[in-house]
């Protein structure tokens, strides 16, 4: 499967970049020319890995008959000071709340590992610039 952006300037720093079909707003801060009316293109690789694994760990735990009330993974990360500003290191933290959970601790990192280690392409391709670590936290 070949995927396509496109991205148009609307006007000032704002983008609207359709996605196969999809569109997403991107804009600068006020600070620096824009009116802050979208998202910056940066952090979009930080949604792009947290959706990317995400898929990945759902699908996984399905097929392990395991199924979370409430996932979310928070995304930390550093960017260097220098230019061309980089992420240099990001850390996901894959957060799980339902009944019972606790129990399911090893399978649940099991998923998280082979979507880190094995299906998400955007991790793989972030991997090749930044330090990708990540953690498992279980709310029962």
């Amino acid at each position: 499967m070949n995927n396509k952006a496109i991205v148009n300037w609307k006007k000032g720093m704002a983008f609207d970049a359709e996605i196969n079909s999809h569109h997403i707003i991107m804009d600068s801060s006020k600070e620096h020319g824009g009116e802050d009316k979208g998202a910056r293109p940066k952090p979009l690789l930080l949604a792009a890995i947290g959706g990317c694994s995400g898929m990945d760990i759902v699908s996984i735990l399905e097929k392990m008959k395991i199924v979370p009330d409430e996932f979310l993974i928070d995304i930390e990360s550093h960017i260097t000071e220098d230019h061309p500003k980089i992420y240099d290191e990001i850390h996901l933290i894959y957060k799980f709340k339902g009944a019972n959970l606790s129990h399911q601790l090893a399978q649940i990192e099991k998923a998280v590992k082979l979507s880190m280690e094995r299906y998400c392409g955007v991790s793989a391709m972030l991997g090749k610039a930044a330090k990708i670590t990540y953690s498992v936290e279980i709310e029962d």
